[in-house]
């Protein structure tokens, strides 16, 4: 899959850039890189990625790739009550319209994931605890265009909005002004916390989970996988039974269409650990074998469309012929 995400080198982008990267993924990060941070260093390297130094208000340069891309991920944000207040023009302009702007150029198959905050939900009351179903009175700017444009994004086709609590932990480009960061920091350095409306209460959201909220809103489908199972089988034997299918590989039931198959090598249901062989334990796959990947799915009532991506991980020991394991995860 292609993946343009604009503000790709911010807090939550540069988590997500290289994990999406290490999946096999093609990224293109639009940034504006207005802190001068150097966020994408670790994965700069990865001929998958394409990085621009440019701003998400830029129509022609954000028109230019969106067509070439299969998801967007609009995180380019002026972040917070207190920025947006000091610039409500540019938080407009970035926040709203940037938005629609990326809305109005993309197609209707492109799948739009995009960012919201529970700011939304305004100023909490006490003893009740907002859902998804809470009514959105948002009291700053920020809160507002934020709720503003959720509605018009989900009132378009392909659009998922993720209302994330307030997030926390460690990123390539840090901030510190995140409460829980904060008071990590300053519990570090200071050795003291000044606490303001101590009997508070708010909820958090570590980065690590907000990035797996968006990876899963890009591939993960399990209710329609139920399962897959790897096999091997001698190179070319299966291209008759391939060709023979219009689709991309082929429909087969009870079995792989042939006798001509190695043992189970391994498997992966969505949901499950990924396991290793131990060390010394090893499935011999004869040199040029095909490997086969047999997917199962779930009996449902309604269409569904597999956004599964399959990654096999081999590992080679230096001077061995053989391959000593993998491992097997379907995201």
């Amino acid at each position: 899959m292609k993946i343009f995400i604009v503000g790709g080198a911010g807090y939550i982008g540069s988590t997500l850039v290289p994990q999406l990267l290490k999946y096999g993924h093609e990224v293109i990060v639009l940034d504006n890189f207005m802190y001068h941070q150097t966020s994408l260093l670790n994965c700069c390297y990865d001929e998958k990625l394409i990085i621009i130094n440019g701003d998400s208000r830029n129509k022609a340069l954000v028109a230019e790739h969106v067509k070439t891309v299969d998801a967007i991920l609009p995180l380019a944000c002026l972040t917070g009550a207190p920025l947006c207040s000091k610039d409500p023009s540019g938080a407009k302009s970035t926040n709203f319209d940037a938005i629609t702007m990326l809305l109005e150029l993309r197609n209707k198959n492109q799948w739009i994931i995009f960012p919201t905050t529970n700011s939304g939900y305004g100023v909490g009351e006490k003893d009740i605890h907002c859902t998804e179903e809470t009514p959105l009175r948002p009291v700053s700017l920020y809160g507002k265009l934020k709720v503003e444009v959720e509605k018009i994004l989900l009132s378009s086709e392909n659009t998922i909005t993720l209302r994330f609590a307030t997030v926390f932990g460690i990123s390539p480009r840090m901030r510190l002004d995140l409460l829980v960061n904060d008071f990590t920091y300053r519990a570090l350095n200071d050795r003291y916390l000044v606490l303001f409306e101590a009997s508070f209460k708010r909820n958090y959201l570590h980065i690590r989970d907000a990035t797996s909220a968006f990876i899963f809103c890009l591939f993960g489908n399990s209710e329609a996988v139920h399962h897959a199972i790897f096999v091997s089988a001698p190179h070319g034997s299966l291209d008759d039974l391939d060709a023979a299918d219009d689709g991309y590989g082929y429909e087969c039931f009870g079995g792989f269409g042939t006798n001509n198959i190695s043992d189970l090598l391994g498997g992966y249901a969505p949901g499950t650990i990924v396991s290793e062989f131990p060390t010394g334990l090893a499935q011999h796959i004869p040199a040029n074998s095909d490997l086969v990947v047999q997917i199962h799915y779930a009996p449902l009532s309604t269409d569904q469309i597999d956004l599964s991506s399959i990654n096999v991980f081999f590992l080679f020991i230096l001077g061995s012929k053989y391959l000593i394991f993998f491992i097997i995860k379907i995201i």
